[in-house]
């Protein structure tokens, strides 16, 4: 309000000087000196007019300045506070005679407004002394129509060089004999386009305490969700622009409140608006690599230390990116370059939210640090809509409290630290059959995620804690259990690459009745690796533990066999019937129809022997000594008496050869038939149990 003063109070006096001058006959070359003498003892400022004066004589008064500059020679920070490439003023001659110049067009050719960022607000004093009328200057001219073309206004802090800039302004003025003022123009703010267009009635001199009625829209794509139009009225009560009876809308939203605007120094806004729908757009990366996917461009919000704001936001619905909170109220404040924003019972997709975040940019490097509490949250929309994340569903429960500091979104992500506890219960995870998993692992790994949406682990309760450290975030206590799923797991997330590293233990649980039972679940006896982008991870059994240990592995074997089989095979139909509805087991029909019966052993005749022939099988190219080294030495050759077989304690030293198909046909030998037999009838149990 200042500057926009000074520079009416320079016009009026560079207008009324030209006058004089010709009708005093003084010639135009001391012009430019007197202007500059006039406007110093009004305003203080030095005005000089580097590029001289021209003025034009016809049917109206013609006055043209070119390069023309404002400086308040006390005012260190700022060079020039006011700059154009040239001002020209039409003026009508017989306005001249009655002293008060009537100003037809007044065009203002690349203007440069120069204004200061102030870190502190300067306390003005309570009760300034009272100043005579401001009319006088305003009264004693009027302007019909300004142009202004290829405008600038910088913003700027010389200590901490700090410089921001609205550009490439144009805007035209129009103000008609009622005191109606129509301002309509473009700029560009780094580089993003915004469109104004404000009215407002002015009252007559002077405007002091008078209540101003104003429209305004603003257009700012990169900025705003949608057009903003409001109606409001304002009134100026000296530095202080107070609006009340705001209404308008925002994008498709409808909102109503008021709000004032302390200009005398460091800006202070206050605001209290309440909105039907609120929408925040959400920077997304779209860097996709996994080693990089966090940008490193610089934040820019060291702006917060050059305004002071005290705001209560309040909304029927809010929409973060793509996630949606109803209702949702939030108090801010704004002071010495720190912002503190709190919600409470934040309506969150059939739940509740409440926490608070505190941003810090009063020194070099910006610190963050957020508290969060979710409580019943339908986990799929708000994870996809803030994260983009959509394997997991099921009601979400949530502590979080995390801190961090850095100037980009990497940084900030690598600087991480804190704890976050979360527990999902009665959903699933999409795209992830766990018993489907089990199996396709005996034939080779996996890379990424199942994307069949029809494929899905229902899941009672899925638990974990982490501890997070330099964007590392570590449990230990993974707990997954479902129907007929359990996993128990350990693992970090690399929350600055968005890598994940986990060690788990799937186990299966032959019944849908979920976990109350008694007796174990079956373990697959083999943790599962996932390594790799959290989007596509590798998943890959862990051979390493029963390489090291095969006689821990084949013990946990025989458990495996009592859990899925029972004794002699007895729980073998039972476990099948219980996956499958009822079906019987394959590897049983194949027993019976051979006409042998069941051996007397722990897994369960012919199948048990089948498990520890494949189990040799695998471990037959890589132990060091015992069967399984002898057997890849020597296909098809017969076992030393004195080495160690990972065969049951009961069970023949060899497999029953198969039933001959014709009494001529020669037999093959023994262990070739076995391991074919035994690969067969171990395919088509596997094929039973797991491919549901």
């Amino acid at each position: 309000m200042k500057a926009l003063k000074i520079v009416g109070a320079t016009i009026a006096a560079v207008i009324v000087i030209i006058a004089l001058l010709l009708v005093t006959g003084i010639p135009s070359g001391f012009l430019t000196t007197e202007i500059q003498q006039r406007v110093e003892r009004e305003t203080g400022y030095k005005l000089a007019i580097n590029g001289g004066a021209r003025i034009g004589l016809g049917s109206s008064l013609s006055i043209r300045l070119n390069d023309v500059t404002l400086q308040h020679p006390s005012d260190r920070d700022i060079n020039r506070h006011f700059s154009a490439a040239s001002i020209e003023a039409e003026v009508t001659l017989a306005s001249l005679w009655t002293g008060k110049p009537e100003i037809t067009e007044l065009v203002i050719i690349r203007p440069v407004a120069s204004l200061p960022l102030r870190r502190e607000r300067v306390v003005r004093e309570a009760n300034p002394a009272a100043k005579p009328a401001g009319g006088k200057g305003t009264e004693a001219f009027s302007i019909a129509h300004i142009s202004v073309s290829g405008g600038t206004i910088v913003l700027s802090n010389v200590r901490d060089r700090v410089e921001n800039r609205i550009e490439t302004i144009n805007a035209d003025i129009v103000i008609d004999a009622d005191r109606k003022v129509t301002l309509s123009g473009n700029a560009r703010k780094n580089g993003n386009p915004l469109k104004f267009e404000l009215k407002a009635a002015l009252p007559a001199a002077p405007a002091e305490r008078q209540t101003i009625p104003a429209e305004i829209k603003i257009d700012a794509p990169d900025f705003l969700n949608g057009q903003l139009t409001a109606k409001a009225e304002a009134r100026l009560n000296g530095p202080i622009v107070m609006v009340n009876g705001v209404t308008g809308t925002l994008g498709d939203g409808a909102f109503n409140g008021w709000a004032s605007f302390d200009l005398s120094s460091k800006p202070l806004v206050k605001l209290d608006l309440d909105f039907q729908k609120l929408a925040v757009a959400m920077s997304r990366s779209n860097d996709s690599t996994a080693g990089q996917p966090w940008s490193n461009a610089t934040l820019d919000i060291n702006g917060l230390n050059y305004i002071d704001i005290q705001a209560r936001i309040s909304a029927a619905e809010l929409a973060i990116g793509g996630a949606r909170f109803a209702p949702a109220a939030i108090d801010a404040t704004l002071a010495s370059g720190v912002l503190k924003a709190q919600v409470a019972n934040l309506g969150a997709y059939e739940g509740n939210a409440s926490g608070d975040l505190t941003v810090d940019v009063s020194a070099a490097t910006p610190t963050f640090a957020m508290r969060a509490d979710l409580a019943n949250v339908r986990a799929l929309p708000l994870l996809s809509g803030l994260a983009d994340f959509d394997r997991l569903d099921g009601k979400m429960q949530a502590k979080i409290s995390v801190r961090s500091s850095g100037i980009s979104q990497r940084a900030i992500m690598s600087n991480m630290a804190g704890t976050a506890f979360i527990v999902f219960q009665d959903g699933a995870i999409r795209g992830l059959n766990v018993a489907q998993m089990i199996r396709s692992l005996t034939a080779s790994p996996l890379s990424g995620w199942q994307q069949s949406e029809e494929k899905a682990t229902d899941l009672s309760q899925l638990s974990a804690s982490f501890k997070i450290d330099k964007g590392q975030a570590q449990t230990t206590d993974l707990n997954l259990i479902g129907p007929l799923v359990k996993m128990t797991g350990v693992g970090t997330i690399a929350l600055d690459t968005r890598q994940i590293g986990f060690r788990v233990e799937p186990k299966l649980v032959m019944t849908t009745e979920g976990q109350g039972r008694a007796g174990d679940p079956v373990g697959l006896g083999i943790p599962v690796m996932l390594e790799g982008p959290w989007s596509a991870p590798r998943i890959y059994p862990e051979m390493q533990g029963i390489l090291d240990n095969p006689e821990a592995a084949y013990a946990r074997l025989k458990e495996m066999g009592k859990g899925l089989f029972g004794e002699k095979g007895a729980g073998l139909g039972a476990a099948i019937g219980s996956l499958l509805g009822g079906q019987s087991g394959t590897a049983g029909g194949q027993g019976a129809a051979a006409g042998q019966p069941p051996a007397s052993n722990p897994l369960g005749g012919q199948l048990g022997e089948t498990l520890g022939n494949l189990l040799q099988q695998g471990l037959g190219g890589l132990g060091q000594g015992g069967a399984g080294q002898a057997q890849g030495q020597a296909q098809g050759r017969a076992r030393p008496g004195g080495q160690r077989s990972l065969v049951g304690p009961n069970a023949p030293a060899e497999a029953p050869p198969q039933a001959a198909a014709s009494e001529q046909a020669a037999p093959l030998p023994p262990d070739d038939a076995a391991a074919q037999q035994d690969s067969q009838a171990m395919n088509e149990v596997m094929r039973q149990l797991f491919n549901r």
